[in-house]
């Protein structure tokens, strides 16, 4: 929860960070390659995204690939200005040293293609008041980028991260960890996942110990995660399938940060290739975090996570799929 900061206590840098609003982060800059088919072919391959309309002679990017084309790899942006590092140099030195990407969002108003040449301007939009949040205490900033195609206006992309002073937290000790001195009861209460109507069935699926997948009934394809509609031929009817549960470790990263209470890092979360052909994004247990591996074959079992007064709150037991390592892997961690 973000808050102001407290009124004793005068913000002398917020002036100085508004100055900035509205000026140049870059100007004229061009993407580093146009848009191209193998970019393209490589994105709905990391996606899973089978979408026709991104293949053949007539083929579009996908509108998420916005940013993609705007991209300075390591070398850095062409046409940057030096607005945004003298923006980020005075939140350094007042201490602001951490940041975090908070969210984004795009607007798409013509589709690219292949051949099609970037170009884009950014500007500082905005610069909140000092804010604390359980990070610390710093500034949001805004940039909002243009990406045209020769004057044509193709989309924008708003991104925004907070730079901030870290809060300084005391270490806690080994003996701490919750699963060795504290109760499940005691823990902190774990977030519980976003139902809505385009997904209830899956959890309710969940409930039941059944790892259910959508079917188009349109053209047969499978899909997950749940949506109202099918991304491959459009027609918005579905059944459902149960899936048998395996699949293997497609890729997988370690959370470290941030040391949320209702978790304990590290921990691995894994891309699972689901022996039907769909992925989905769970825990991988079974082995210590720093033994999982691409191409470890896993099988979803289902934890319950009982909470205290769960009941008198009218909730019921968050019930989630996780994936256990099999096989000759299986035994050697938790």
């Amino acid at each position: 929860m973000v808050r102001n900061q407290a009124h004793g206590r005068a913000d002398e840098l917020g002036p100085r960070l508004k100055a900035y609003e509205g000026r140049s982060a870059a100007v004229a800059g061009t993407g580093r390659d146009p848009v191209n088919a193998p970019m393209i072919r490589h994105w709905c391959e990391a996606m899973g995204d089978a979408n026709p309309a991104y293949t053949g002679p007539d083929a579009i990017a996908p509108p998420t690939m916005l940013q993609a084309w705007t991209m300075g790899g390591l070398s850095g942006h062409t046409g940057r200005t030096e607005a945004l590092d003298e923006l980020l140099a005075l939140l350094d030195a007042a201490g602001c040293t951490a940041v975090v990407a908070t969210d984004c969002e795009q607007e798409y108003l013509r589709p690219l293609r292949p051949g099609d040449e970037v170009t884009f301007d950014a500007v500082i939009e905005s610069v909140s008041e000092r804010k604390t949040t359980k990070l610390g205490t710093g500034y949001f900033v805004t940039t909002r980028m243009d990406v045209r195609v020769g004057p044509e206006l193709a989309g924008t992309h708003r991104f925004r991260i907070l730079k901030y002073a870290p809060a300084h937290r005391p270490a806690r000790p080994v003996a701490a960890r919750p699963e060795v001195t504290r109760p499940e009861a005691t823990r902190a209460r774990r977030p519980r996942p976003v139902v809505n109507r385009d997904n209830a069935g899956f959890w309710e699926g969940a409930a039941r110990h059944q790892l259910l997948i959508q079917r188009c009934t349109g053209c047969g394809t499978l899909r997950h995660p749940w949506l109202p509609g099918c991304n491959a031929c459009g027609c918005p009817e579905w059944d459902t399938v149960e899936a048998s549960g395996e699949g293997t470790v497609y890729s997988y990263v370690v959370m470290h940060h941030p040391p949320f209470p209702a978790f304990d890092p590290p921990y691995a979360v894994g891309l699972i290739q689901l022996a039907e052909g769909v992925r989905m994004v769970s825990n991988v247990v079974g082995v210590p975090y720093d033994e999982v591996r691409i191409g470890l074959p896993v099988r979803v079992e289902f934890q319950h996570y009982e909470e205290e007064g769960a009941g008198a709150a009218g909730d019921d037991p968050v019930v989630l799929p996780v994936f256990r390592v099999t096989g000759g892997e299986a035994g050697r961690g938790e």
